[in-house]
């Protein structure tokens, strides 16, 4: 039953945020410090969550094969490779890594 608690919470939750959302003054959203902060917060957040998918298994930090797929990534990103040659790099290499060790 606890987790129908928290799915309810979590809906309700939303729901509240969204509403939260639509009632902020237009005025507040054209301000440019809150034009700049929107246009980052996803890069953030993606940023984090990657991080966090990365480099932690439940409670533990680890370094595994993730790290060096996501390393190659960020050396086709450099490179500017097409965002499928990123992906496939990245997928890549490591699978390569897991293969070896």
């Amino acid at each position: 039953m606890t987790i129908w608690i928290a799915i309810g919470l979590t809906a309700v939750g939303c729901y509240l945020a969204k509403l939260l959302g639509l009632l902020v003054p237009a005025g507040v959203l054209e301000r440019p410090l809150v034009q700049r902060l929107a246009a980052l917060l996803p890069v953030a957040l993606l940023a984090a969550l990657t991080a966090q998918q990365t480099f932690a298994d439940g409670q533990q930090l680890v370094l595994d094969a993730r790290a060096a797929g996501l390393a190659a990534a960020a050396l086709a990103l450099v490179l500017r490779a097409p965002f499928l040659v990123v992906v496939g790099t990245a997928v890549v290499v490591t699978a390569v890594v897991r293969a070896l060790f």
